[in-house]
């Protein structure tokens, strides 16, 4: 199933820790429908700017999953609503620079990156209809800085 031109559900409910503990990760249709809208506002905007394919490391998070994985069943991931991701080539900085000044999201959040390896890290965007809060964050050795790099 298609959720955009360029996203498909296989590559948002991918899991290998799904696989391996035989964990059912299949949305409802409130999660596909919040999934379809991160697709178009935010990932396939993405997408088209820099004319580079967008490789999911992690999308949607049934409970269960979320559980396995350590993290919370209130997660953005287990609405539907959150995408971990990277674009090849592109510097981590440079994709969420972009995201915080240009696209509409809830969260943002650069995740894990390594000044000087641009190629370090992740980022991790949400988008819920109704709710923009445009927090940007980055996320490094087991903490939380307001804003992109502290």
């Amino acid at each position: 199933m298609k959720l955009s031109p360029n996203f498909t559900l296989a590559e948002f409910t991918a899991s290998a820790t799904a696989n391996a503990q035989r964990i059912d990760n299949t949305p409802d249709a409130a999660q596909i429908a919040a999934m379809k809208l991160l697709c178009a506002k935010v990932l396939e905007p993405l997408r088209a700017h820099f004319g580079k394919p967008i490789t999911l490391s992690s999308g949607f998070r049934s409970t269960k999953l979320c559980l396995a994985v350590g993290s919370s069943v209130g997660s953005q991931h287990a609405k539907g609503e959150a995408a971990d991701f990277e674009i090849a080539g592109i510097d981590n900085v440079t994709v969420a620079t972009f995201i915080r000044d240009r696209l509409p999201f809830d969260q943002l959040i650069l995740e894990n990156y390594v000044r000087g390896q641009p190629n370090s890290g992740w980022i991790h965007v949400s988008y819920r209809d109704g709710r923009l809060r445009k927090d940007v964050l980055t996320y490094s050795r087991r903490t939380y800085f307001k804003g992109l790099l502290p």
